[in-house]
């Protein structure tokens, strides 16, 4: 008799899965033998999730039903260890573009916090240094990497336990991305590093770090500085009601980018 086929795609040992119940509760473990996901309502075996495909609908010892899936870099970060507050999903997105991230781009990260902007860039393909003050926050960074991305080698991920404030080493670099709380300080640093043409980001808070950072951004050789704030809304949709939810993600955090000029005059 032919050993039974695995679907495309199917779950297997070692992968980090989410499961979903009917209310949309979101409960994520990594699958290993002889393990098992327990909720209020019995368990569910890992070996009987393996080589399920993906989407699959599982049932507790007591009947519960969750669909099991592997989980979106937006599940993840939700659902990750944090120390530092984590850039959200909402944000996220639009840094990939408005840094123009994309495969084999070099980016100098300051600082890495919980690693969820660094996730998000290293899928888009990007090749990151992060400088990262507290050692706590890098170990945290690189094991949310690992755990979502697996091993990501030195040559596209590496953090040094430094301050940004003092200086960047890095030079001819594509990108500089900052979640800092005095990213105007990293400015002239910044300039030094990144090549003609390339892209400061920086993810401030409040209106006075906007203010501070687009003054020192002003004096340097920049152009095209610009600064947004993106906000969330969702939608009711149930039948023929559809109005928006009585919730938004309003603020969290400004963009604020700007390209390097070649000449400074």
């Amino acid at each position: 008799m032919s050993e039974p086929v695995t679907p495309p795609g199917a779950l297997r040992e070692g992968d980090l899965v989410q499961f979903v119940d009917a209310k949309g509760r979101r409960y994520q473990a990594t699958l290993r033998p002889g393990a098992q996901f327990h909720s209020h309502s019995g368990f569910v075996e890992h070996d009987d999730v393996v080589g399920r495909p993906d989407g699959s609908t599982v049932s507790t010892t007591r009947g519960q039903r969750f669909v099991v899936v592997r989980p979106t870099l937006s599940d993840f970060v939700f659902k990750m260890p944090r120390g530092a507050q984590v850039i959200y999903p909402k944000d996220l997105g639009p840094i990939l573009l408005l840094a123009d991230i994309a495969p084999g781009v070099r980016v100098l990260e300051s600082g890495v916090g919980s690693g969820a902007l660094s996730m998000a860039m290293l899928r888009a393909g990007a090749e990151i240094v992060g400088y990262e003050l507290r050692e706590d926050f890098a170990e945290r960074a690189q094991a949310n990497v690992r755990r979502f991305m697996g091993e990501v080698g030195e040559d596209r991920y590496r953090i040094e336990l430094r301050d940004c404030y003092e200086g960047i080493d890095e030079t001819q670099v594509d990108r500089v991305v900052l979640d800092l709380p005095e990213p105007w300080q990293v400015v002239p640093h910044a300039v030094e590093a990144l090549r003609p043409g390339g892209i400061l980001l920086a993810y401030t808070p409040s209106t006075v770090q906007v203010s501070q950072l687009r003054e020192a951004i002003a004096a340097g050789p920049f152009f095209d500085a610009s600064t947004v704030e993106v906000m969330q809304r969702g939608w009711y949709v149930e039948g023929a009601a559809v109005r928006p939810d009585h919730r938004m993600v309003g603020h969290t955090g400004f963009l604020t980018v700007a390209r390097r000029l070649a000449d400074p005059g």
